[in-house]
C-alpha cells in the first residue's frame, strides 16, 4: 500500500506551514446587530430609521459616535463594531487606552507612557 504521504516529499515544510498559519489566525467575536426594517404601506422604503429615531437614505453607510458601523439596506440596518480590542499584552507593565476620537486603542508601558507594548492577540 502507497502512502499519502509520497505526495507530500516535504512533509516538515508543509505541517511547519500550517502551524506558521495557525499562529497567525485571529480570535474574532465581532459585535454585530441588525435592525429590521419598518415597512411603509406601499411597501417600498427608501430609508431607515435607527434606534435613536434618526433616519438614514436607503444604502448609505455611517459611524455611531460609540464607534458602530451601520449601514442601511432592503432590510433593515446592518451595525457592527469595528474596534479592535487587546487582550493579550503584559497587563502588569503595560496598559490599554481607548482613543474615542479615531475608535482604536493603543498599549503603553506603565512606566513610559512613549513606549509600545507588544500585544498578542486582539479581538474585535
Amino acid at each position: 500500500m502507497k502512502s499519502k504521504w509520497k505526495l507530500f516529499p516535504n512533509k516538515k515544510a508543509l505541517l511547519g506551514s500550517l502551524l506558521l498559519l495557525a499562529t497567525f489566525v485571529i480570535p474574532c467575536s465581532a459585535q454585530c446587530y441588525f435592525i429590521p426594517l419598518e415597512r411603509s404601506l406601499d411597501g417600498s422604503p427608501d430609508e431607515c430609521k435607527d434606534s435613536d429615531g434618526t433616519t438614514h437614505l436607503m444604502n448609505s453607510k455611517w459611524m455611531t459616535n460609540n464607534c458602530v458601523e451601520c449601514t442601511c439596506g432592503t432590510d433593515g440596518i446592518s451595525c457592527c463594531n469595528i474596534v479592535s480590542i487587546p487582550v493579550e499584552y503584559d497587563k502588569d507593565k503595560c496598559q490599554s487606552y481607548f482613543h474615542k476620537e479615531n475608535c482604536t486603542y493603543i498599549v503603553v508601558e506603565r512606566e513610559n507612557p512613549g513606549k509600545p507594548c507588544n500585544v498578542d492577540v486582539w479581538i474585535q
